[in-house]
């Protein structure tokens, strides 16, 4: 049988399709919502992007009743699919779940078709239902074709782009070790002159000591994000304010030899973060603002402070965490530098501050991975560098749910 042709039956289906979009457009909405952690409001954030699912399943209806109007790249119903594939690569779904969510579609079209036939009096053969199925089947399957490349497309530039990043990140490292390994050894060459004065043994030892302890602490960093990179589920997850006081306990020697007060809010946020990505990102802000405290002043600190951030609803979105400090600051023409690899900023007002300018170009990394962003600001006296952890677990969202009860994702 011919599929292009003329079908009563296929006519009437595309009507009651077109009349039932809004009904179907929310069960939808409610079959996603029940799969991802996102709030309903959250996946389709808009109403011109909630627009888009109507305007689908007209493209739908418009095939069902004349196959002829085939759903070509150009037309307007494929747009709105690709805008949809952006829409899931920006809200870090994966391709099953995109799948999955065509899956959801063809389901409910074909329960409400299948309700909504033997109400329907039309004279039709059984090969004309067939053929009325394959049509519903071949739109879906299209429009999904161009939600999914689109997504797979977005997703191959972002790899494309962290493998160009990494080789970058690569031949930086490469370089930065291999100064410092030169330096080392050029120092312990040095060492082994006959009547070599003390002071001078004493300098060049120093020397050594510096390079070889940079260069671990580099490693230790790489270490820390090889695990960040690992499965989600395999990562240890802890409470912000425990985070920062196991940061605290870390550091607290480190701030007392430099003179420097640590202080951390007893209100930071009361949600989970992923331990090694949350203190190795306040480890390096609190290390460095130790580092740069300002030997001007008498008292010197850095304090740690958090908030919530609301969504429109007015659920909690993000915990924001804020390092401040009333240190020497960062150079006016440094600031838009400080996040880059190995860039180090008041090099030349601060002397005898070791370091690789590693620091927070990692931090930026991990928070970015995490979902989060990362930025500085600069008031009067010192520094704040502030870094935002999204609330995705239904824990967090809700903090009337205990963890050990809250519902976990399907």
């Amino acid at each position: 049988m011919d599929i292009t042709a003329n079908c009563p039956l296929a006519r009437t289906l595309a009507e009651r399709l077109r009349g039932a979009r809004a009904e179907l457009t929310a069960r939808w909405l409610e079959r996603i919502s029940e799969r991802v952690a996102l709030d309903p409001i959250r996946v389709f954030p808009t109403d011109d992007l909630l627009n888009h699912v109507p305007l689908l399943l007209l493209g739908i209806a418009d095939y069902v009743e004349d196959p002829a109007q085939v759903i070509a790249a150009e037309a307007p119903v494929i747009a709105k699919a690709m805008e949809l594939g952006a829409l899931r690569h920006t809200q870090g779904f994966d391709e099953y779940q995109i799948l999955k969510e065509y899956e959801i579609l063809g389901g409910i079209l074909y329960s409400f078709l299948a309700r909504i036939a033997d109400e329907i009096d039309e004279p039709c053969t059984r090969g004309e239902i067939f053929v009325c199925a394959h049509r519903v089947f071949h739109a879906i399957a299209l429009i999904q074709q161009a939600t999914t490349t689109q997504f797979l497309r977005l997703a191959k530039t972002q790899v494309r782009e962290r493998e160009d990043r990494l080789r970058a990140f690569n031949r930086a490292l490469t370089h930065e070790f291999r100064n410092r390994i030169g330096a080392a050894m050029g120092a312990g060459q040095l060492l082994e002159l006959p009547n070599l004065a003390e002071a001078e043994r004493h300098r060049l030892t120093g020397v050594v000591i510096r390079n070889v302890d940079s260069m671990r602490l580099v490693l230790e960093n790489l270490l820390e994000l090889s695990r960040i990179d690992a499965d989600a589920r395999q990562q240890r997850h802890v409470r912000l304010r425990q985070a920062a006081a196991e940061v605290a306990r870390q550091l607290r020697d480190f701030a007392r030899a430099a003179g420097v007060e640590v202080h951390m809010s007893d209100e930071l946020p009361d949600v989970e973060v992923s331990a090694a990505a949350v203190e190795l990102c306040l480890t390096n802000l609190v290390s460095n603002a130790i580092k740069y405290a300002d030997p001007a002043k008498t008292r010197r600190w850095v304090r740690v402070t958090g908030r919530m951030t609301l969504d429109d609803a007015g659920r909690p979105r993000e915990a924001v965490v804020e390092v401040a400090d009333n240190g020497v600051g960062v150079p006016e023409d440094e600031r838009l530098r400080l996040f880059e690899r190995f860039y180090r900023a008041s090099g030349t007002t601060v002397t005898g501050v070791e370091g690789t300018g590693l620091g927070l170009s990692i931090v930026r990394e991990t928070i970015e991975a995490l979902g989060g962003r990362v930025w500085a600001e600069f008031p009067t006296e010192g520094s704040v560098f502030a870094f935002t952890v999204p609330c995705r677990r239904s824990v967090d969202r809700d903090p009337s749910v205990e963890p050990e009860n809250a519902p976990q994702p399907a």
